[in-house]
């Protein structure tokens, strides 16, 4: 297991639903942990690299209607 963290800019504050969404799936998609920051703005996930690429990530979190932006930080 090849554990890696990626941050994305959010576009707009995550809601209370978005965040439920965000704890109920996280473990389904190798996704093992996240952060927001304290301003909002920013999401940090830790995910297993072997199982997943950053561009996977990105995609989930569009999926499930959470506001990242194009692109890493």
């Amino acid at each position: 297991m090849t554990l890696v963290e990626v941050k994305f800019r959010l576009q707009s504050p995550i809601t209370p639903v978005q965040l439920q969404a965000l704890a109920e799936f996280s473990n389904t998609y190798g996704l093992r942990r996240f952060h927001i920051d304290d301003a909002g703005s920013v999401v940090r996930f830790e995910y297993d690299a072997s199982r997943l690429r950053s561009t996977q990530v990105a995609h989930v979190l569009r999926a499930a209607n959470i506001p990242v932006a194009e692109g890493m930080i």
